[in-house]
């Protein structure tokens, strides 16, 4: 837990999709029943570099992301254990009745991954950057739904999930992430992460926005603002003791997330709160919008998911 601001947001040096694909080769070397399925994206995942170790083991489906999920949920019937990757937007807005039907009604066994999460897909566009993802799966009975902050964290989950039945949905950047955890650091299915302390206002956060609500936390602390910062990786199920214990310390709460307010973790937060724990709540994320072509940095800013708008959005709680 931080108590100041004394931590320095640097990237890490390997790619979130380097550490899928490292971690999926493991796996697959470890268990011939681990298969992994792309939608042409190979190079764009760094699958494309571990096909020679696990020829048997890899099946490119071209760009028929339903077809490869009903493949998925029959291969999960004869006991392989299926990670399916390809942008979000094509693993979910694509392939939901597939993923409905075929994986979560049937009790099939799924793992999915589903990157370039919001306003990261940058250069590909609106058509390409999935603001919706999240709301769409946590829809599904019984499906567990992440969305994770680093690579240590991605490897994790990714070794968990294996040995784990249901639908696992995994959101994730491709590039680098701001390093925030070591490499032993244990991730809990519906566990939040407290990362830094503070009694006036609560930020819940996921994803990138986990690096910007520190960063909004450092400009509250110069302004005398003391914030408490949970990464709630975990999206479904969700920290429900762990988001009542601090908006009842803090008694204001603000989300972050890159995502539509509707659905995703704004949605999930605000339903708890309104069942167990009324208080007074802002949700930073993308409101009635499309994506867009742009970089990261300017897409931050025209969707209001920057530091400073975490921060004023707590000021105005308080």
């Amino acid at each position: 837990m931080i108590a100041t601001p004394s931590k320095q947001y640097e990237l890490e040096k390997v790619e979130m999709r380097q550490m899928y694909a490292q971690t999926l080769v493991e796996l697959a070397k470890g268990n011939p029943d681990v298969i992994a399925l792309e939608a042409d994206l190979m190079s764009a995942i760094s699958t494309n570099k571990i096909e020679k170790e696990i020829p048997t083991q890899i099946i490119n489906g071209g760009i028929m992301e339903a077809n490869m999920m009903g493949v998925a949920a029959g291969m999960s019937l004869t006991g392989k254990i299926p990670y399916v990757h390809t942008f979000g937007q094509f693993a979910t807005r694509r392939t939901f009745d597939q993923l409905f039907v075929s994986g979560a009604y049937a009790k099939t066994n799924i793992k999915i991954l589903g990157s370039d999460a919001g306003v990261t897909a940058e250069h590909n566009g609106g058509t390409h950057m999935a603001f919706e993802d999240l709301g769409l799966v946590r829809l599904l009975p019984h499906a567990t739904v992440y969305e994770v902050s680093d690579s240590t964290m991605l490897r994790f989950l990714l070794r968990k999930i294996e040995k784990e039945h249901g639908i696992h949905y995994i959101r994730t950047i491709r590039k680098n992430a701001v390093k925030l955890y070591d490499e032993n650091e244990v991730f809990e299915e519906g566990k939040g992460k407290v990362l830094r302390e503070g009694g006036d206002v609560t930020i819940i956060a996921s994803g990138i926005m986990v690096a910007e609500s520190l960063k909004a936390a450092d400009l509250l602390y110069e302004q005398g603002i003391e914030a408490t910062v949970i990464d709630m990786f975990s999206i479904k199920p969700i920290d429900k003791d762990l988001i009542v214990k601090y908006a009842s310390k803090t008694g204001a709460v603000v989300t972050a997330e890159n995502h539509n307010v509707i659905g995703g973790l704004g949605s999930a937060v605000a339903e708890v709160l309104s069942e167990h724990c009324p208080t007074k709540m802002r949700r930073i994320g993308v409101k009635e919008q499309f994506g867009q072509v742009g970089k990261l940095e300017y897409l931050k800013e025209f969707y209001e998911l920057t530091p400073k708008d975490i921060a004023g959005a707590a000021k105005e709680l308080l």
